[in-house]
């Protein structure tokens, strides 16, 4: 299919059926959290649900590869770029219904943080300190400060591989810590649409001061003033990744524009200006370290998504 894509044919198709502006040869490096990443074939962005429904329903009945991209984090797009269309969800819509907090896709998790502690409503406080969107969230069953997604989630609303819809209860997403079944699926995954998430009623001055506590400690932690994905490991069961890289010595390591956090040892930041394929190289050193001195194999939190294949890279391509 990649060798057969038409970007200008594609763009105007799309232009005309769906009424989405695209972009040919869109830089996406100004669209993650690492600063990193080549072009896009194509670009466009979902403003909302419909939109977002549309844009996959076209990319598949029409066998083209795609990518789907929320705020950027927790990815490192591959130098090259990302060959055929990627879509950019900005489907932010929300409401409050008495205990349940519905969010599209689009929404970033540190606003459904704020948004349900003014509602009076307790459990995403978490979300404050993920730097993505409801919709990677919901993929990655992200968590932070001992909650995470599956903890609170009722359901979600998705878009299937033959391009039906349903909502589907949180127990039927095969959640697993950092997993579900979306991740699985790869491009014939389902798309999360939206979610809606179950809550508790508290006061919401004391999800307020629980929610300053997690800033608090974001500050102090971790390098937030900097380019990053994120952390970069999943923890090993019983222990975290970032004793373990700590304990090797190697904040402050550096290879290019990459470097290991001196503060946080699980974040690599891109403070010179660094290219994906530093950040992969730093990566996979850092692996190889703790392997060697511990004996643990430090399993990726991050994806590495794109084209790949010009770089020499260890480890599996994803």
């Amino acid at each position: 299919m990649i060798a057969t894509f038409d970007a200008i044919a594609t763009g105007t198709d799309i232009q005309r059926r769906i009424g989405v502006k695209t972009s040919r040869d869109e830089p996406l490096a100004r669209f993650t959290t690492m600063r990193v990443g080549g072009p896009a074939d194509l670009f466009a962005t979902a403003h909302n649900a419909h939109e977002l429904r549309a844009l996959v329903r076209f990319a598949r009945t029409r066998q083209i590869p795609h990518l789907i991209l929320g705020r950027g984090s927790d990815v490192v797009i591959a130098d090259a770029g990302v060959r055929g269309l990627v879509i950019q969800v900005r489907a932010e819509g929300s409401r409050v219904d008495g205990e349940r907090y519905t969010a599209e896709a689009g929404v970033q998790m540190a606003r459904a943080a704020t948004e349900t502690q003014r509602a009076g409503l307790t459990g995403l406080e978490f979300g404050l300190a993920i730097p993505g969107t409801v919709g990677g969230a919901v993929w990655a069953n992200a968590g932070a400060h001992e909650a995470d997604v599956a903890g609170v989630l009722e359901s979600a609303r998705v878009l299937a591989a033959d391009g039906s819809e349903s909502i589907v209860a949180a127990v039927d997403l095969g959640f697993a810590y950092r997993e579900s079944r979306f991740k699985q699926r790869g491009e014939t995954s389902d798309v999360v649409i939206d979610a809606t998430f179950r809550l508790e009623p508290a006061d919401s001055e004391v999800i307020k001061e629980r929610l300053d506590d997690i800033r608090r400690w974001r500050q102090a932690h971790q390098p937030l003033g900097l380019p990053s994905a994120g952390s970069v490991f999943r923890n090993p069961e019983g222990d975290s990744a970032g004793r373990l890289i700590d304990e090797t010595g190697l904040k402050g390591t550096r290879i290019g524009g990459a470097v290991v956090s001196e503060k946080h040892a699980n974040f690599i930041v891109n403070d010179q200006k660094g290219t994906a394929a530093d950040v992969r190289r730093l990566a996979e050193s850092v692996r190889e370290t703790v392997l060697a001195r511990s004996g643990v194999s430090l399993a990726y939190e991050i994806e590495f998504v794109g084209d790949w294949r010009d770089e020499t890279t260890s480890g599996d391509d994803r």
